[in-house]
This record gives C-alpha cells, structure tokens and sequence, in this order.
C-alpha cells in the first residue's frame, strides 16, 4: 500500500475488521461509549493484523519478515508517516491519550517470540511471555481513561495475564496443531507427562490434572485483579466485569468438563453471555469472586 488512505476511509476499515472476528465479547460493545468504540477498534486491528502476520503465513521467514515490516510502520506512524489504514486510524488514538510506542512494541516482540519459542520451563517465563503478549492491552486501555499508574498496572496485569492463561488453558488442543506447548515444563515433570503425550492428547488423565493445577493459577491471577473495577471509570469497570467474569465461567465449564480440552468445545453459552453482560451492567464495582 503506498499511498495514505483519509482518515475517515481507515477508520470504517478498522470498524468493519473488528466486526468481521468473532470474540467471546465484543471489544466495542454497547457497554463501551460510542466516543471509545472507534479507539478500541483501532487498537483491536494493530493486534489482529500483527496476529495474523504472526499465525496466517505459514512461513517462520515470512512472518518474521512481515512483523518487522509492522514495527517499522509502527515507528513510522509515531513519525507522523503513516500509510496503513490501521496506523492512519491509529494514530489519531495515540496522539489523543498520549500512548507512548512501548506496549506496541511489546506485543510485537510476543508475536516474534512465538516464530521462535515452543516451550516454556516455568510459570514466571510464561507470564515475562505475558507481559509481551497481553498485559500491553491492558495498559493501553489504563492509558485511554487516564489511569496509567502504579496502583492501577499490577492489577491490569494480572487481570490480563490471568486471561491469557485460562485462553491456554482453553486452546491446549489448536496450540499443538502449531507445535506449541504453552503449559510450563514444571508441570511436565509433576504430572509425569511427556511432550509426544501433550502434542497429540495422549495421557490425557494426567494432562487434565496438570490443567487443573494451571487453571487454578489463572484463576486467582483473574480475582486478584478484579478490584481495578473500583479504580477505573463506569464503562471500563463494566468491561472489565465483563472480560472478568467470563474468563472465570470459561474456567468453571473447563473444570466442569474434567479439565478436558482436548476433545470438547469450552465456550461461552449465549445464555451465560447474557448473564454475565447483566452482572456487569448492574453490578459494575464488584469485585467479590
């Protein structure tokens, strides 16, 4: 793409690809002001794009190549040249609340690191890992509602580590179709199971078990964060209820599955969507689990 687009033109693009990717919920739902919808997508379609230059190529070379073409462009838009319609939309969410470029960058690096690391030996590695691949999200919605601080980061942190977790806990089976092992190796080693065993779901008594133990520590990572509600404004204490809550339940059905990831579907029912959109409507500043 070598000529900008308007700004107008990029932001309809950004608003159509977030529309266009299923999510358990909606980054820009109806509990979102209608002033942040358009922010929340321009910072939904830099993830996604880096996403699929990292996961849709096929090609290790060819992702690493495209991911650093999208941190050049990143550092160009933070140069005022901007020619990708995400970066156009972008850019107008960085100059207004004063995003600086680190949590971008961050999340790129993750989405190196997952061209080139497979396995992981600790909990403290996955979750350095984290703080490149989901706790820069968090930031940047702390950065949007003015509330980028030292109280306010660790419990986003852990907020969003803790999502990350239970999504690997939840994706056991798809992450081995693309070789890779997100549960730590310490867990290998308690629950006597073998890598072999893992990729292709065998052992499956022992890799429930492991899960179990893992799930247990997204889940405390999830309600220790939760208290963020009583810090933040209205809409993103709603929100995040909202990504909260259900993160939780996805928990509670993998656990009401025997932990079994492998050959069932864990998923948000609309039912429980409902419910839980309900809680966060009504119940916004609650932070007990």
């Amino acid at each position: 793409m070598t000529e900008a687009i308007g700004l107008a033109a990029a932001q309809d693009y950004c608003r159509r690809l977030t529309k266009k990717h299923y999510e358990n919920f909606s980054v820009a739902s109806r509990l979102v002001p209608s002033g942040y919808r358009q922010h929340l997508a321009n910072v939904y379609s830099f993830c996604r794009w880096a996403d699929d230059l990292a996961d849709e190529i096929g090609s290790t070379e060819e992702s690493m190549g495209l991911l650093n073409w999208w941190r050049e462009s990143l550092q160009r838009c933070y140069a005022g040249d901007c020619r990708h319609p995400v970066f156009v939309s972008l850019q107008n969410t960085i100059q207004q609340f004063q995003i600086p470029i680190e949590p971008f960058e961050k999340l790129i690096d993750a989405f190196c690191d997952d061209q080139v690391k497979f396995r992981y030996e600790t909990d403290q590695e996955i979750l350095r890992y984290c703080s490149g691949s989901a706790n820069p999200v968090g930031r940047i919605l702390l950065y949007m509602v003015g509330e980028h601080n030292n109280q306010t980061t660790p419990l986003s942190d852990s907020i969003c580590s803790g999502l990350q977790i239970a999504n690997f806990c939840q994706d056991v089976r798809r992450d081995a179709t693309r070789g890779r092992i997100y549960l730590p190796k310490t867990y290998w080693d308690k629950h006597e199971l073998c890598e072999s065993s893992i990729l292709s779901g065998g052992e499956q008594s022992r890799l429930r078990r492991a899960l179990s133990e893992w799930a247990t520590l997204a889940r405390g990572m999830l309600r220790d964060g939760l208290p963020l509600v009583t810090l933040v404004p209205l809409w993103l204490a709603r929100d995040l209820q909202l990504f909260v809550r259900g993160g939780l339940y996805l928990l509670d059905e993998l656990e009401r599955n025997d932990y079994d990831s492998w050959t069932k579907s864990i998923e948000v029912s609309k039912v429980a969507k409902l419910k839980l959109i309900f809680r966060a409507w009504f119940s916004p500043r609650s932070f007990v689990p």
